[in-house]
């Protein structure tokens, strides 16, 4: 085998991996957002290790669903004294789980999420 194309396989493996732990860091985020804070950061440290692979798709899709969770979130709190907040919550959750799910099913099969 090729020197160079076992580095890039190696790489792409420990990418892999990589991706692996943000899934569930974002998982845990459920019950402790430190946990989702710690993935954001990965995320934006390690996403140029990961661009022109099938793993920066997944990289984009947590990004994305971080911060919609962050901006919906504080809404939703903001407006729980509404009692509209206490369905925004409900539902944002759900939208979470749904994208987590989604996300690691793709990255289970090895390709891209859109």
């Amino acid at each position: 085998m090729h020197p160079q194309y076992s580095q890039n396989l190696q790489k792409l493996d420990s990418n892999r991996q990589l991706t692996l732990i943000i899934y569930i860091l974002y998982a845990l985020g459920l019950f402790s957002g430190i946990t989702a804070i710690i993935a954001i950061i990965i995320n934006y440290v390690k996403q140029d290790d990961v661009r022109g692979t099938w793993l920066h798709t997944h990289f984009d899709w947590q990004i994305k669903t971080f911060w919609c969770v962050l901006i919906v979130g504080i809404i939703g709190t903001l407006t729980r004294f509404l009692l509209i907040g206490y369905v925004i919550l409900f539902v944002l959750t759900l939208w979470y789980i749904y994208r987590m799910v989604k996300g690691f099913l793709a990255f289970n099969e090895r390709r891209s999420i859109e």
